[in-house]
């Protein structure tokens, strides 16, 4: 491994490539090529560290350790015992394997990663008569084997566990809002920390915590206590001293405002339970609030938000959406509002035209990310002007 040069693959959700693309870019890494779901670059330890710690919009982080092509599974099988695993996986050490397979000769992700756990045993076996323990949970070196037809690409995970796991969170609500989902819809939105922030229906806090988190240049993975590099061989726990020193520098101080409503209680209790875990509380303020009831306090302002549904409002989708296009209208004049739904229907209820569309997935369920531009008078009347 060329720790001057590495190459590197990062995992993101669909619809953000392009804002891990620009995060990639600022925090230094070189040669960025855009893929599905992923970003490639290159960089150097350093620069694994600082990505894995910074990264906002990073899901998993990977380093390509091996490559080679395979038309059937003993072919598989042999390449990958030949292998040197030793230089990577120590034999006190424990070890997972996650697959991601497209292959029609290969079409169980399953059996595959057996095979490859029986390649990785048999060469410690047959060097030095011990073997590794596998351990899925909590393996102190964790792999991925990626299929793609015959082509093989073992990487290591240099993340651990799952980069939207911030630390944070302690209490979820019925349908939470994932980290990293939320922080690559704030800056989709524009958000850099100017001005003030609303999240007129904030359930357990997480847009509020990623908009402070953006607003003061915190690292995402402030709270994360452990990283799957730490395990390495190749760990150089200085630079990781010394990267973290660095970052840490170069929080800022945030003058604006970061509002939450719910009408929930319970919501209420919950964000701000996670809030005080970020230890966040002093910028970020809750408030239990119907948002139908409300009028634009703080100016400049940005709203983004994810509606509840429909376990936690009583009213029909209809009607909800069509109160937020009035509250919209009647008390938000001169304001950019975004939203996130999965419900394209009720969400024309609103009664304003959205002026952008982004297909985001937020989890399983595919939603739009809509952006209204709300005007003091009509929007003619604003052109015109």
């Amino acid at each position: 491994m060329d720790i001057d040069n590495l190459p590197i693959q990062v995992k993101t959700f669909y619809g953000l490539e392009h804002i891990l693309a620009e995060e990639l870019k600022k925090l230094g890494g070189q040669d960025v090529e855009i893929k599905n779901r992923a970003v490639n670059c290159r960089g150097d330890l350093g620069f694994l560290y600082k990505i894995n710690y910074s990264a906002r919009t990073a899901v998993k982080i990977l380093v390509p350790i091996f490559e080679f092509r395979a038309l059937d599974e003993q072919q598989f099988y042999r390449n990958l015992n030949r292998f040197e695993w030793d230089k990577y996986l120590h034999i006190s050490q424990s070890f997972a394997i996650d697959a991601t397979v497209h292959s029609e000769r290969f079409t169980h992700s399953q059996f595959m990663t057996l095979k490859m756990k029986d390649a990785i045993v048999d060469y410690f076996r047959q060097k030095y008569n011990r073997r590794p323990d596998v351990n899925p949970k909590d393996p102190s070196i964790r792999f991925h084997l990626h299929i793609d037809r015959e082509y093989i690409t073992i990487s290591m995970d240099s993340s651990g566990a799952p980069l939207f796991k911030r630390g944070y969170r302690k209490v979820q609500g019925e349908a939470p809002l994932n980290e990293v989902l939320a922080s690559g819809m704030l800056q989709i939105a524009g958000w850099e920390g100017k001005g003030n922030f609303l999240d007129p229906m904030c359930g357990s806090g997480t847009l509020l915590i990623e908009a402070a988190m953006i607003a003061q240049d915190l690292p995402a993975q402030l709270f994360r206590q452990e990283f799957g590099f730490q395990n390495w061989q190749n760990y150089d726990a200085q630079l990781w001293f010394k990267i973290k020193e660095t970052r840490i520098n170069k929080i800022k101080e945030f003058t604006g405002k970061i509002i939450g409503y719910d009408q929930d209680s319970a919501m209420i209790s919950a964000s701000r339970t996670n809030i005080e875990a970020a230890e966040l509380e002093d910028i970020i303020e809750v408030r239990q609030q119907n948002f139908f009831t409300t009028k634009k306090e703080l100016f400049p302002l940005l709203i983004v938000f994810n509606p509840p549904y429909d376990e936690r409002i009583e009213i029909q989708q209809d009607d909800f959406y069509k109160n937020i296009g009035d509250t919209f209208k009647a008390g938000y004049p001169n304001t950019l509002a975004w939203m996130i739904t999965s419900d394209l229907e009720a969400a024309k209820k609103v009664g304003l035209r959205p002026s952008r569309k982004i297909k985001l997935f937020n989890g399983k369920l595919e939603t739009r990310f809509l952006q209204y531009e709300m005007y003091e008078g009509s929007k003619k009347a604003k052109n015109q002007s």
